[in-house]
């Protein structure tokens, strides 16, 4: 990988962790502003007939997969000798329970174990894309 290509990798990645660590740390009231999206998506599908308590539970899943998918892509991409499918899960769910005990002490916010595993999966289909696109590149 070429020395331009890295550079760029490493500026997307902290920029995504800022992001990231933007959506995360607010209190409840400021994210909320954020991540209003998940109501906003429940509410749609409530219209549809799903119950709007499961449907919000279901898209704030999602949500926290897709938010860590970066993270798993651009660290194997960064590093691709380093990270292999369970590294990457351990380093994805020690990330989430960094950011689930540090929310204990933000006003308003909730942590759950639902979250670890949610970010978890998104850090492991990162790094799964990633390896393939990788292994693509080279053949």
């Amino acid at each position: 990988m070429s020395s331009v290509i890295r550079r760029w990798l490493r500026a997307a990645f902290v920029a995504y962790l800022v992001l990231l660590a933007i959506v995360v740390f607010l209190p409840s009231k400021e994210a909320s502003t954020v991540t209003g999206f998940v109501g906003v998506i429940a509410g749609r599908l409530a219209a549809l007939g799903l119950p709007f308590k499961e449907a919000a539970i279901g898209v704030e899943f999602v949500s926290n997969i897709v938010m860590f998918v970066p993270f798993g892509l651009l660290a194997t991409f960064l590093w691709p000798g380093r990270w292999n499918w369970w590294r990457m899960l351990l380093l994805g769910a020690a990330t989430s329970t960094f950011i689930e005990i540090t929310q204990l002490i933000i006003p308003g916010r909730v942590t759950a174990l639902s979250d670890v595993i949610a970010n978890s999966a998104g850090a492991l289909i990162g790094a799964v894309v990633a390896r393939q696109v990788y292994r693509g590149s080279e053949q």
